[in-house]
């Protein structure tokens, strides 16, 4: 298995999480802006460059309920911006309540304040990554969730 990059998507900063390179374990990398996007894009590719993949992850924030809303619709977007503008191999996987694990598993962990701001994004990506590897160790498809930018009709 390739390394692969996972990112946590909010609107202002972007957590990002890496596979070792056998796809065992995810490890907190780093977190980057999303604006401007263009260098938020170009970052990015970087990251895939210097990590060695070409395999991209991305968190996909459902509601509680399993609907899509108006974040997931922005990630989507993103997921095939990825796919088309960097030529990343691009996969969705659901991230309901990492964000909450991560700030729980960091307030354990003794960090507050700043200190917790700074990396609970990179924490949630880890999390993200931590179930898509799971996922496809137990048989599941590389792919779970579609790709493409889709209208909640619920």
């Amino acid at each position: 298995m390739d390394r692969i990059i996972c990112l946590d998507v909010g609107k202002t900063r972007v957590g990002v999480a890496a596979s070792d390179p056998l796809g065992l374990t995810a490890q907190p990398v780093e977190t980057i802006a999303r604006k401007p996007h263009g260098l938020f894009l170009a970052k990015i590719e970087s990251l895939a460059r210097e990590l060695e993949t070409r395999h991209v992850v991305l968190g996909l924030p459902r509601r509680t309920d399993g609907r899509l809303g108006p974040e997931a619709q922005a990630v989507l977007a993103l997921a095939h911006e990825l796919k088309t503008k960097l030529n990343l191999t691009v996969s969705t996987f659901d991230e309901r309540l990492t964000t909450v694990m991560a700030e729980r598993q960091l307030t354990e962990a003794g960090l507050k304040g700043e200190a917790k701001r700074s990396v609970i994004d990179q924490a949630a990506a880890a999390i993200i990554l931590t179930g898509y590897l799971d996922h496809i160790q137990s048989g599941g498809p590389r792919s779970p969730e579609t790709l493409e930018p889709a209208i909640d009709r619920t």
